[in-house]
Protein backbone atom coordinates (compact mmCIF):
# COMPACT_ATOMS: atom_id res chain seq x y z
CA UNK A 1 0.00 0.00 0.00
CA UNK A 2 1.21 3.45 -0.75
CA UNK A 3 -0.84 5.88 1.27
CA UNK A 4 -3.39 6.55 4.02
CA UNK A 5 -6.81 5.08 3.20
CA UNK A 6 -9.94 6.19 5.04
CA UNK A 7 -13.51 5.01 4.55
CA UNK A 8 -15.92 7.90 4.88
CA UNK A 9 -19.72 7.67 5.12
CA UNK A 10 -20.00 8.62 1.44
CA UNK A 11 -17.83 5.67 0.46
CA UNK A 12 -20.13 2.95 1.82
CA UNK A 13 -20.03 0.02 -0.54
CA UNK A 14 -23.38 -1.61 -1.37
CA UNK A 15 -24.44 -4.42 -3.63
CA UNK A 16 -24.68 -1.86 -6.47
CA UNK A 17 -21.04 -0.75 -6.21
CA UNK A 18 -19.16 -1.59 -9.43
CA UNK A 19 -16.43 -4.14 -8.87
CA UNK A 20 -13.21 -4.77 -10.78
CA UNK A 21 -13.24 -7.80 -13.05
CA UNK A 22 -10.85 -9.46 -10.58
CA UNK A 23 -13.21 -8.54 -7.72
CA UNK A 24 -11.01 -5.70 -6.62
CA UNK A 25 -12.27 -2.41 -5.26
CA UNK A 26 -10.58 0.96 -5.61
CA UNK A 27 -11.17 2.43 -2.17
CA UNK A 28 -9.65 5.81 -2.85
CA UNK A 29 -8.19 7.42 -5.95
CA UNK A 30 -4.40 7.46 -6.04
CA UNK A 31 -3.91 4.30 -3.96
CA UNK A 32 -3.33 0.72 -4.94
CA UNK A 33 -6.07 -1.86 -5.31
CA UNK A 34 -7.19 -4.16 -2.46
CA UNK A 35 -8.31 -7.62 -3.47
CA UNK A 36 -11.71 -7.90 -1.77
CA UNK A 37 -14.12 -10.71 -2.70
CA UNK A 38 -17.84 -10.09 -3.19
CA UNK A 39 -19.89 -9.40 -1.17
CA UNK A 40 -17.80 -6.76 0.64
CA UNK A 41 -20.26 -6.10 3.44
CA UNK A 42 -23.18 -8.02 4.96
CA UNK A 43 -26.25 -5.92 5.73
CA UNK A 44 -26.81 -6.85 9.41
CA UNK A 45 -27.48 -3.52 11.11
CA UNK A 46 -31.24 -4.08 11.49
CA UNK A 47 -32.44 -6.91 13.74
CA UNK A 48 -33.68 -9.93 11.83
CA UNK A 49 -37.44 -10.21 12.44
CA UNK A 50 -37.22 -13.99 12.69
CA UNK A 51 -34.38 -13.99 15.22
CA UNK A 52 -35.54 -10.90 17.12
CA UNK A 53 -39.31 -10.62 16.58
CA UNK A 54 -40.03 -8.32 19.51
CA UNK A 55 -37.03 -6.09 18.93
CA UNK A 56 -37.78 -5.80 15.21
CA UNK A 57 -41.38 -4.86 15.94
CA UNK A 58 -40.53 -2.27 18.60
CA UNK A 59 -37.81 -0.63 16.53
CA UNK A 60 -40.18 -0.40 13.57
CA UNK A 61 -42.40 1.74 15.82
CA UNK A 62 -39.64 4.13 16.86
CA UNK A 63 -40.08 7.58 15.25
CA UNK A 64 -36.40 7.75 14.28
CA UNK A 65 -36.63 4.47 12.38
CA UNK A 66 -40.23 3.94 11.40
CA UNK A 67 -41.96 0.95 9.88
CA UNK A 68 -40.42 1.57 6.47
CA UNK A 69 -37.01 0.52 7.78
CA UNK A 70 -37.99 -2.75 9.44
CA UNK A 71 -40.15 -5.63 8.24
CA UNK A 72 -40.08 -9.36 8.12
CA UNK A 73 -38.41 -11.21 5.26
CA UNK A 74 -37.30 -14.76 4.55
CA UNK A 75 -33.80 -15.51 5.71
CA UNK A 76 -33.30 -17.56 2.58
CA UNK A 77 -33.59 -14.52 0.28
CA UNK A 78 -29.97 -13.35 -0.27
CA UNK A 79 -31.11 -10.26 -2.13
CA UNK A 80 -33.32 -9.01 0.66
CA UNK A 81 -32.32 -5.51 1.68
CA UNK A 82 -33.44 -4.34 5.11
CA UNK A 83 -33.01 -0.77 3.93
CA UNK A 84 -35.78 -1.34 1.36
CA UNK A 85 -38.14 -3.97 2.84
CA UNK A 86 -41.58 -4.80 1.49
CA UNK A 87 -44.40 -2.78 3.08
CA UNK A 88 -45.96 -4.03 6.30
CA UNK A 89 -49.37 -5.50 5.48
CA UNK A 90 -52.38 -4.04 7.19
CA UNK A 91 -54.09 -6.70 9.31
CA UNK A 92 -57.46 -5.14 8.60
CA UNK A 93 -57.08 -5.22 4.80
CA UNK A 94 -58.65 -8.13 2.88
CA UNK A 95 -55.36 -9.13 1.32
CA UNK A 96 -53.77 -9.63 4.71
CA UNK A 97 -55.86 -12.66 5.42
CA UNK A 98 -53.63 -14.73 3.20
CA UNK A 99 -50.45 -13.55 4.96
CA UNK A 100 -49.01 -15.07 8.16
CA UNK A 101 -50.53 -13.55 11.33
CA UNK A 102 -48.79 -10.39 12.51
CA UNK A 103 -46.87 -10.38 15.80
CA UNK A 104 -49.60 -8.29 17.46
CA UNK A 105 -52.10 -11.04 16.72
CA UNK A 106 -49.84 -13.54 18.45
CA UNK A 107 -48.81 -11.19 21.27
CA UNK A 108 -51.86 -8.96 21.90
CA UNK A 109 -50.36 -7.00 24.82
CA UNK A 110 -48.08 -5.24 22.33
CA UNK A 111 -51.04 -3.10 21.38
CA UNK A 112 -51.05 -1.51 24.84
CA UNK A 113 -49.44 1.95 24.62
CA UNK A 114 -47.78 1.65 28.04
CA UNK A 115 -46.23 -1.70 27.17
CA UNK A 116 -44.91 -0.41 23.86
CA UNK A 117 -43.56 2.76 25.51
CA UNK A 118 -41.74 0.71 28.13
CA UNK A 119 -40.26 -1.51 25.46
CA UNK A 120 -39.19 1.44 23.32
CA UNK A 121 -37.42 2.99 26.28
CA UNK A 122 -35.56 -0.27 27.00
CA UNK A 123 -34.12 -0.47 23.44
CA UNK A 124 -32.95 3.13 23.15
CA UNK A 125 -29.33 1.94 23.32
CA UNK A 126 -29.95 -0.35 20.33
CA UNK A 127 -31.43 2.50 18.28
CA UNK A 128 -28.51 4.79 19.09
CA UNK A 129 -25.93 2.13 18.21
CA UNK A 130 -27.76 1.35 14.98
CA UNK A 131 -27.65 5.02 14.01
CA UNK A 132 -23.88 5.13 14.61
CA UNK A 133 -23.31 1.98 12.58
CA UNK A 134 -25.37 3.38 9.72
CA UNK A 135 -22.86 6.21 9.53
CA UNK A 136 -19.83 3.94 9.70
CA UNK A 137 -21.13 1.32 7.30
CA UNK A 138 -22.40 -2.28 7.42
CA UNK A 139 -20.41 -5.17 8.76
CA UNK A 140 -17.46 -6.41 6.65
CA UNK A 141 -17.70 -9.87 5.14
CA UNK A 142 -15.73 -12.52 7.03
CA UNK A 143 -13.41 -12.98 4.04
CA UNK A 144 -12.63 -9.27 4.09
CA UNK A 145 -11.86 -9.52 7.80
CA UNK A 146 -9.54 -12.45 7.21
CA UNK A 147 -7.85 -10.55 4.40
CA UNK A 148 -7.39 -7.52 6.62
CA UNK A 149 -5.75 -9.62 9.34
CA UNK A 150 -3.47 -11.20 6.75
CA UNK A 151 -2.47 -7.83 5.32
CA UNK A 152 -1.69 -6.50 8.79
CA UNK A 153 0.58 -9.48 9.37
CA UNK A 154 2.37 -8.85 6.09
CA UNK A 155 2.87 -5.19 6.90
CA UNK A 156 4.22 -6.04 10.35
CA UNK A 157 6.64 -8.55 8.82
CA UNK A 158 7.75 -6.00 6.25
CA UNK A 159 8.23 -3.40 8.96
CA UNK A 160 10.44 -5.74 10.99
CA UNK A 161 12.54 -6.55 7.94
CA UNK A 162 12.95 -2.87 7.00
CA UNK A 163 13.99 -1.93 10.53
CA UNK A 164 16.47 -4.80 10.63
CA UNK A 165 18.02 -3.68 7.32
CA UNK A 166 18.17 -0.12 8.62
CA UNK A 167 19.99 -1.14 11.80
CA UNK A 168 22.51 -3.26 9.86
CA UNK A 169 23.19 -0.64 7.19
CA UNK A 170 26.87 0.49 7.33
CA UNK A 171 27.77 4.07 8.21
CA UNK A 172 29.54 5.95 5.39
CA UNK A 173 33.11 6.90 6.26
CA UNK A 174 32.58 10.61 5.58
CA UNK A 175 29.51 10.81 7.89
CA UNK A 176 29.87 11.70 11.56
CA UNK A 177 28.70 9.07 14.06
CA UNK A 178 26.16 11.37 15.78
CA UNK A 179 24.90 12.61 12.44
CA UNK A 180 24.45 9.00 11.27
CA UNK A 181 22.45 8.13 14.39
CA UNK A 182 20.18 11.11 13.79
CA UNK A 183 19.74 10.00 10.18
CA UNK A 184 18.83 6.46 11.29
CA UNK A 185 16.26 7.78 13.81
CA UNK A 186 14.60 9.94 11.14
CA UNK A 187 14.58 7.05 8.69
CA UNK A 188 13.06 4.72 11.30
CA UNK A 189 10.30 7.22 12.01
CA UNK A 190 9.53 7.51 8.30
CA UNK A 191 9.35 3.73 7.91
CA UNK A 192 7.01 3.37 10.89
CA UNK A 193 4.75 6.20 9.68
CA UNK A 194 4.54 4.62 6.25
CA UNK A 195 3.60 1.28 7.82
CA UNK A 196 0.88 2.90 9.96
CA UNK A 197 -0.59 4.52 6.84
CA UNK A 198 -0.74 1.16 5.15
CA UNK A 199 -2.29 -0.51 8.19
CA UNK A 200 -4.97 2.11 8.82
CA UNK A 201 -7.51 0.76 6.31
CA UNK A 202 -7.19 -2.80 7.59
CA UNK A 203 -7.42 -1.66 11.20
CA UNK A 204 -10.61 0.23 10.31
CA UNK A 205 -12.10 -2.94 8.83
CA UNK A 206 -11.30 -4.95 11.98
CA UNK A 207 -12.62 -2.22 14.28
CA UNK A 208 -15.84 -2.02 12.28
CA UNK A 209 -16.21 -5.80 12.52
CA UNK A 210 -15.70 -5.67 16.31
CA UNK A 211 -18.35 -2.95 16.62
CA UNK A 212 -20.84 -5.06 14.70
CA UNK A 213 -19.99 -8.08 16.86
CA UNK A 214 -20.75 -6.02 19.97
CA UNK A 215 -23.93 -4.78 18.29
CA UNK A 216 -25.04 -8.37 17.75
CA UNK A 217 -24.64 -9.07 21.46
CA UNK A 218 -26.61 -5.90 22.19
CA UNK A 219 -29.47 -7.17 20.01
CA UNK A 220 -29.63 -10.47 21.90
CA UNK A 221 -29.68 -8.73 25.27
CA UNK A 222 -32.36 -6.30 24.10
CA UNK A 223 -34.58 -9.15 22.87
CA UNK A 224 -34.27 -10.84 26.28
CA UNK A 225 -35.27 -7.60 28.00
CA UNK A 226 -38.33 -7.23 25.79
CA UNK A 227 -39.41 -10.80 26.49
CA UNK A 228 -39.28 -10.13 30.21
CA UNK A 229 -41.23 -6.87 29.82
CA UNK A 230 -43.90 -8.66 27.79
CA UNK A 231 -44.18 -11.49 30.31
CA UNK A 232 -44.59 -9.01 33.13
CA UNK A 233 -47.21 -7.12 31.12
CA UNK A 234 -49.09 -10.36 30.64
CA UNK A 235 -49.12 -11.08 34.37
CA UNK A 236 -50.33 -7.56 35.13
CA UNK A 237 -53.06 -7.84 32.51
CA UNK A 238 -54.21 -11.20 33.84
CA UNK A 239 -54.50 -9.79 37.34
CA UNK A 240 -56.13 -6.50 36.34
CA UNK A 241 -59.63 -7.50 37.43
CA UNK A 242 -58.36 -8.98 40.69
CA UNK A 243 -56.26 -5.91 41.43
CA UNK A 244 -59.22 -3.62 40.77
CA UNK A 245 -61.37 -5.63 43.16
CA UNK A 246 -58.63 -5.58 45.81
CA UNK A 247 -58.10 -1.89 45.40
CA UNK A 248 -61.81 -1.35 45.94
CA UNK A 249 -61.69 -3.46 49.10
CA UNK A 250 -58.67 -1.58 50.38
CA UNK A 251 -60.40 1.71 49.69
CA UNK A 252 -63.37 0.42 51.64
CA UNK A 253 -61.14 -0.36 54.61
CA UNK A 254 -59.65 3.13 54.51
CA UNK A 255 -63.10 4.72 54.31
CA UNK A 256 -64.31 2.65 57.23
CA UNK A 257 -61.27 3.69 59.24
CA UNK A 258 -62.21 7.33 58.77
CA UNK A 259 -65.72 6.77 60.03
CA UNK A 260 -64.76 4.86 63.16
CA UNK A 261 -61.66 3.53 64.85
CA UNK A 262 -60.54 0.21 63.35
CA UNK A 263 -58.54 -2.16 65.54
CA UNK A 264 -58.31 -5.26 63.33
CA UNK A 265 -57.80 -5.50 59.54
CA UNK A 266 -57.47 -8.84 57.75
CA UNK A 267 -56.52 -8.60 54.07
CA UNK A 268 -54.84 -11.99 53.77
CA UNK A 269 -55.04 -13.80 50.44
CA UNK A 270 -56.36 -10.80 48.49
CA UNK A 271 -53.53 -10.74 45.89
CA UNK A 272 -52.49 -7.27 46.99
CA UNK A 273 -49.53 -5.92 45.02
CA UNK A 274 -49.01 -2.75 47.06
CA UNK A 275 -50.13 -1.17 50.30
CA UNK A 276 -51.34 2.44 50.14
CA UNK A 277 -49.46 5.00 52.22
CA UNK A 278 -52.79 5.95 53.80
CA UNK A 279 -52.70 2.77 55.88
CA UNK A 280 -50.22 4.51 58.15
CA UNK A 281 -52.99 6.88 59.25
CA UNK A 282 -55.11 4.18 60.91
CA UNK A 283 -53.52 5.05 64.23
CA UNK A 284 -55.85 2.88 66.31
CA UNK A 285 -54.98 -0.34 64.46
CA UNK A 286 -53.93 -3.19 66.78
CA UNK A 287 -53.81 -6.12 64.33
CA UNK A 288 -52.90 -6.06 60.62
CA UNK A 289 -52.85 -9.28 58.59
CA UNK A 290 -51.40 -8.91 55.07
CA UNK A 291 -50.26 -12.51 54.64
CA UNK A 292 -50.46 -14.49 51.38
CA UNK A 293 -50.42 -11.50 49.04
CA UNK A 294 -48.00 -10.25 46.40
CA UNK A 295 -46.52 -7.32 48.29
CA UNK A 296 -42.99 -6.34 47.25
CA UNK A 297 -42.65 -3.24 49.44
CA UNK A 298 -44.01 -2.04 52.76
CA UNK A 299 -44.34 1.77 52.88
CA UNK A 300 -42.45 3.80 55.49
CA UNK A 301 -45.79 5.21 56.61
CA UNK A 302 -46.36 1.99 58.55
CA UNK A 303 -44.54 3.75 61.39
CA UNK A 304 -47.79 5.66 61.96
CA UNK A 305 -49.44 2.54 63.40
CA UNK A 306 -48.40 3.48 66.91
CA UNK A 307 -50.74 1.03 68.65
CA UNK A 308 -50.06 -1.93 66.40
CA UNK A 309 -49.36 -5.12 68.38
CA UNK A 310 -49.51 -7.84 65.71
CA UNK A 311 -48.24 -7.60 62.12
CA UNK A 312 -48.42 -10.57 59.75
CA UNK A 313 -46.52 -10.11 56.46
CA UNK A 314 -45.87 -13.78 55.77
CA UNK A 315 -45.98 -15.32 52.29
CA UNK A 316 -45.36 -12.21 50.23
CA UNK A 317 -42.57 -11.08 47.89
CA UNK A 318 -40.75 -8.74 50.26
CA UNK A 319 -37.03 -8.31 49.66
CA UNK A 320 -36.57 -5.85 52.53
CA UNK A 321 -38.36 -4.23 55.44
CA UNK A 322 -38.50 -0.46 55.96
CA UNK A 323 -36.26 1.02 58.64
CA UNK A 324 -39.34 2.73 60.02
CA UNK A 325 -40.52 -0.63 61.39
CA UNK A 326 -38.36 0.11 64.42
CA UNK A 327 -40.83 2.83 65.43
CA UNK A 328 -43.54 0.26 66.22
CA UNK A 329 -42.83 0.39 69.93
CA UNK A 330 -45.94 -1.63 70.89
CA UNK A 331 -45.43 -4.43 68.39
CA UNK A 332 -45.53 -7.81 70.11
CA UNK A 333 -45.86 -10.31 67.24
CA UNK A 334 -44.09 -9.95 63.90
CA UNK A 335 -44.30 -12.63 61.20
CA UNK A 336 -42.33 -12.05 57.98
CA UNK A 337 -41.79 -15.70 57.09
CA UNK A 338 -41.99 -16.90 53.51
CA UNK A 339 -40.54 -13.83 51.80
CA UNK A 340 -37.30 -12.97 49.98
CA UNK A 341 -35.52 -11.10 52.76
CA UNK A 342 -31.72 -11.03 52.52
CA UNK A 343 -31.27 -9.10 55.76
CA UNK A 344 -33.24 -7.60 58.62
CA UNK A 345 -32.95 -3.87 59.29
CA UNK A 346 -30.96 -3.08 62.43
CA UNK A 347 -33.88 -0.94 63.57
CA UNK A 348 -35.91 -4.09 64.21
CA UNK A 349 -33.99 -4.26 67.48
CA UNK A 350 -35.90 -1.15 68.59
CA UNK A 351 -39.16 -3.11 68.71
CA UNK A 352 -38.49 -3.88 72.36
CA UNK A 353 -42.03 -5.10 73.06
CA UNK A 354 -41.64 -8.05 70.70
CA UNK A 355 -42.60 -11.40 72.20
CA UNK A 356 -42.68 -13.46 69.00
CA UNK A 357 -40.48 -13.00 65.91
CA UNK A 358 -40.74 -15.31 62.90
CA UNK A 359 -38.30 -14.66 60.04
CA UNK A 360 -38.21 -18.23 58.74
CA UNK A 361 -38.19 -19.28 55.10
CA UNK A 362 -36.19 -16.32 53.75
CA UNK A 363 -32.65 -15.84 52.46
CA UNK A 364 -31.07 -14.44 55.62
CA UNK A 365 -27.36 -15.06 56.11
CA UNK A 366 -27.10 -13.37 59.52
CA UNK A 367 -29.12 -11.79 62.32
CA UNK A 368 -28.60 -8.22 63.58
CA UNK A 369 -25.70 -8.00 66.02
CA UNK A 370 -27.66 -6.33 68.82
CA UNK A 371 -30.76 -8.47 68.47
CA UNK A 372 -30.34 -10.05 71.91
CA UNK A 373 -29.27 -6.85 73.67
CA UNK A 374 -32.47 -5.05 72.69
CA UNK A 375 -35.13 -7.77 72.51
CA UNK A 376 -34.99 -8.89 76.10
CA UNK A 377 -38.73 -9.68 76.17
CA UNK A 378 -38.64 -12.06 73.22
CA UNK A 379 -40.07 -15.49 74.04
CA UNK A 380 -40.25 -17.16 70.60
CA UNK A 381 -37.63 -16.81 67.83
CA UNK A 382 -37.92 -18.73 64.56
CA UNK A 383 -35.41 -18.36 61.75
CA UNK A 384 -35.46 -21.82 60.19
CA UNK A 385 -35.02 -22.33 56.44
CA UNK A 386 -32.44 -19.58 55.97
CA UNK A 387 -28.70 -19.49 55.32
CA UNK A 388 -27.50 -18.36 58.75
CA UNK A 389 -24.02 -19.63 59.67
CA UNK A 390 -23.67 -18.24 63.19
CA UNK A 391 -25.66 -16.58 65.95
CA UNK A 392 -24.67 -13.23 67.46
CA UNK A 393 -23.24 -13.52 70.96
CA UNK A 394 -25.96 -11.14 72.13
CA UNK A 395 -28.43 -14.03 71.86
CA UNK A 396 -27.40 -14.91 75.40
CA UNK A 397 -29.15 -11.77 76.65
CA UNK A 398 -32.58 -13.07 75.60
CA UNK A 399 -33.30 -14.28 79.12
CA UNK A 400 -37.05 -14.59 78.42
CA UNK A 401 -36.61 -16.84 75.37
CA UNK A 402 -38.51 -20.12 75.65
CA UNK A 403 -38.60 -21.32 72.02
CA UNK A 404 -35.74 -21.23 69.49
CA UNK A 405 -36.07 -22.84 66.04
CA UNK A 406 -32.92 -22.78 63.90
CA UNK A 407 -33.32 -25.89 61.76
CA UNK A 408 -32.41 -25.95 58.07
CA UNK A 409 -29.66 -23.35 58.22
CA UNK A 410 -25.88 -23.50 57.84
CA UNK A 411 -24.95 -23.20 61.50
CA UNK A 412 -21.36 -24.14 62.25
CA UNK A 413 -21.86 -24.00 65.99
CA UNK A 414 -23.41 -22.07 68.86
CA UNK A 415 -21.83 -19.30 70.92
CA UNK A 416 -20.91 -20.09 74.51
CA UNK A 417 -23.42 -17.44 75.57
CA UNK A 418 -26.23 -19.82 74.63
CA UNK A 419 -25.96 -21.22 78.15
CA UNK A 420 -27.44 -18.02 79.58
CA UNK A 421 -30.88 -18.88 78.13
CA UNK A 422 -31.95 -20.50 81.37
CA UNK A 423 -35.67 -20.21 80.50
CA UNK A 424 -35.31 -21.96 77.12
CA UNK A 425 -37.62 -24.97 76.85
CA UNK A 426 -37.53 -25.97 73.16
CA UNK A 427 -34.44 -25.87 70.94
CA UNK A 428 -34.44 -27.14 67.34
CA UNK A 429 -31.02 -27.35 65.68
CA UNK A 430 -31.83 -30.10 63.21
CA UNK A 431 -30.82 -30.27 59.54
CA UNK A 432 -27.78 -28.07 59.59
CA UNK A 433 -26.20 -31.09 57.93
CA UNK A 434 -22.43 -31.01 57.42
CA UNK A 435 -21.98 -27.67 59.16
CA UNK A 436 -22.98 -28.44 62.75
CA UNK A 437 -20.38 -30.77 64.30
CA UNK A 438 -20.39 -29.97 68.01
CA UNK A 439 -22.18 -28.17 70.82
CA UNK A 440 -20.61 -25.95 73.46
CA UNK A 441 -20.22 -27.22 77.03
CA UNK A 442 -22.48 -24.39 78.18
CA UNK A 443 -25.42 -26.32 76.72
CA UNK A 444 -25.57 -28.08 80.06
CA UNK A 445 -26.61 -24.80 81.71
CA UNK A 446 -30.00 -24.85 79.94
CA UNK A 447 -31.58 -26.26 83.06
CA UNK A 448 -35.19 -25.75 81.84
CA UNK A 449 -34.71 -27.35 78.42
CA UNK A 450 -37.42 -29.92 77.68
CA UNK A 451 -37.09 -30.66 73.96
CA UNK A 452 -33.92 -30.79 71.86
CA UNK A 453 -33.74 -31.79 68.18
CA UNK A 454 -30.22 -32.42 66.85
CA UNK A 455 -31.11 -34.71 63.93
CA UNK A 456 -29.42 -34.52 60.53
CA UNK A 457 -26.14 -33.03 61.65
CA UNK A 458 -22.56 -34.23 62.03
CA UNK A 459 -22.35 -34.40 65.83
CA UNK A 460 -20.06 -37.18 67.08
CA UNK A 461 -20.12 -36.47 70.82
CA UNK A 462 -22.50 -34.74 73.17
CA UNK A 463 -20.85 -32.25 75.50
CA UNK A 464 -19.78 -33.66 78.87
CA UNK A 465 -22.21 -31.34 80.66
CA UNK A 466 -25.20 -32.88 78.85
CA UNK A 467 -26.15 -34.94 81.89
CA UNK A 468 -27.15 -31.77 83.74
CA UNK A 469 -30.28 -31.32 81.54
CA UNK A 470 -32.58 -32.78 84.16
CA UNK A 471 -35.85 -31.56 82.56
CA UNK A 472 -35.08 -32.87 79.08
CA UNK A 473 -37.88 -35.24 77.96
CA UNK A 474 -37.50 -35.27 74.15
CA UNK A 475 -34.23 -35.81 72.30
CA UNK A 476 -33.68 -36.53 68.61
CA UNK A 477 -30.17 -37.62 67.58
CA UNK A 478 -31.07 -39.34 64.30
CA UNK A 479 -28.74 -39.07 61.30
CA UNK A 480 -25.64 -38.17 63.31
CA UNK A 481 -22.33 -40.08 63.46
CA UNK A 482 -22.75 -40.20 67.23
CA UNK A 483 -20.02 -41.95 69.25
CA UNK A 484 -20.57 -40.49 72.72
CA UNK A 485 -22.85 -41.79 74.05
CA UNK A 486 -22.68 -45.14 72.21
CA UNK A 487 -25.46 -45.91 69.79
CA UNK A 488 -26.90 -48.63 72.00
CA UNK A 489 -27.40 -46.04 74.74
CA UNK A 490 -28.99 -43.59 72.28
CA UNK A 491 -31.45 -46.25 71.15
CA UNK A 492 -32.64 -46.69 74.75
CA UNK A 493 -34.05 -43.19 74.84
CA UNK A 494 -33.47 -39.81 76.40
CA UNK A 495 -33.34 -41.03 80.01
CA UNK A 496 -30.61 -43.54 79.17
CA UNK A 497 -28.64 -40.83 77.42
CA UNK A 498 -29.00 -38.46 80.36
CA UNK A 499 -27.95 -41.17 82.82
CA UNK A 500 -24.94 -42.15 80.73
CA UNK A 501 -23.82 -38.56 80.29
CA UNK A 502 -24.44 -37.75 83.98
CA UNK A 503 -22.31 -40.74 85.05
CA UNK A 504 -19.68 -39.75 82.52
CA UNK A 505 -19.71 -36.22 83.93
CA UNK A 506 -19.40 -37.56 87.47
CA UNK A 507 -16.46 -39.78 86.46
CA UNK A 508 -14.80 -36.77 84.90
CA UNK A 509 -15.30 -34.73 88.07
CA UNK A 510 -13.92 -37.57 90.23
CA UNK A 511 -10.90 -37.92 87.99
CA UNK A 512 -10.29 -34.18 88.06
CA UNK A 513 -10.60 -34.22 91.86
CA UNK A 514 -8.10 -37.09 92.09
CA UNK A 515 -5.65 -35.26 89.85
CA UNK A 516 -6.12 -32.09 91.85
CA UNK A 517 -5.42 -33.85 95.20
CA UNK A 518 -2.39 -35.55 93.69
CA UNK A 519 -1.04 -32.23 92.58
CA UNK A 520 -1.67 -30.75 96.06
CA UNK A 521 0.14 -33.61 97.76
CA UNK A 522 3.05 -33.38 95.35
CA UNK A 523 3.30 -29.67 95.91
CA UNK A 524 3.19 -30.13 99.70
CA UNK A 525 5.91 -32.78 99.64
CA UNK A 526 8.00 -30.77 97.26
CA UNK A 527 7.61 -27.77 99.51
CA UNK A 528 8.90 -29.67 102.66
CA UNK A 529 11.90 -31.00 100.78
CA UNK A 530 12.66 -27.57 99.47
CA UNK A 531 12.50 -26.02 102.92
CA UNK A 532 14.69 -28.81 104.45
CA UNK A 533 17.28 -28.54 101.73
CA UNK A 534 17.40 -24.81 102.13
CA UNK A 535 17.98 -25.11 105.94
CA UNK A 536 20.73 -27.69 105.42
CA UNK A 537 22.43 -25.50 102.87
CA UNK A 538 22.37 -22.53 105.23
CA UNK A 539 23.68 -24.61 108.18
CA UNK A 540 26.44 -26.14 106.07
CA UNK A 541 27.43 -22.70 104.88
CA UNK A 542 27.87 -21.41 108.47
CA UNK A 543 29.83 -24.49 109.54
CA UNK A 544 32.01 -24.25 106.49
CA UNK A 545 32.86 -20.65 107.21
CA UNK A 546 33.80 -21.46 110.80
CA UNK A 547 35.96 -24.42 109.83
CA UNK A 548 37.67 -22.42 107.13
CA UNK A 549 38.42 -19.65 109.61
CA UNK A 550 39.85 -22.09 112.10
CA UNK A 551 42.00 -23.89 109.58
CA UNK A 552 43.28 -20.63 108.22
CA UNK A 553 44.45 -19.55 111.65
CA UNK A 554 46.23 -22.87 112.23
CA UNK A 555 48.22 -22.54 109.02
CA UNK A 556 50.01 -19.30 109.93
CA UNK A 557 47.38 -16.67 109.68
CA UNK A 558 47.59 -13.74 112.16
CA UNK A 559 47.07 -14.95 115.72
CA UNK A 560 44.27 -13.77 117.89
CA UNK A 561 45.64 -11.13 120.38
CA UNK A 562 43.74 -12.85 123.15
CA UNK A 563 46.08 -15.80 122.92
CA UNK A 564 49.12 -13.63 123.55
CA UNK A 565 47.78 -12.03 126.63
CA UNK A 566 49.74 -12.99 129.86
CA UNK A 567 48.00 -15.35 132.12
Amino acid sequence: MGGNVIITPKQRITSKTPLHSERSVILQKGFSICQIPTPFFALEMDPNPKSYPLLSYVMSRLPSIGPSKLASAPDSDPGFDLEQPPPVPNPSSPSSSTNPPQIVDQMPYLSHPNVLASMAHSVSDVAQTRSVLQTLGPRPDHEVVDMARSKLGEIEAGLSKSLEELVLSPRPVDVDRLEWRSHLADKEQQIRQQAEKEKSIYKSILQLDEMHEAYGKLLREAEDRLVKIYEKAGKVAENTEVVEEVNAEVVGVLEEAQGRGLERVDLSGKKLRFLPEAFGKISGLVLLNLSSNQLEVIPDSIAGLEKLEELNLSSNLLESLPDSIGLLQNLKILDVSGNKLNALPDTICHCRSLIELDVSFNSLSYLPTNLGNELGNLQRLSFHLNKIRSLPTSVGEMRSLRFLDAHFNELCGLPDEIGRLTNLEILNLSSNFTDLRELPDTIGELTNLKELDLSNNQIQALPDTFGRLDKLTKLNLEQNPIVIPPLEIVNQGVEAVKTFMAKRWLDILVEEERKCMQEVNEQAQTGWLTRSTSWLKNYASVVSERVSSYLGAAEGSPRDPYLDEPR
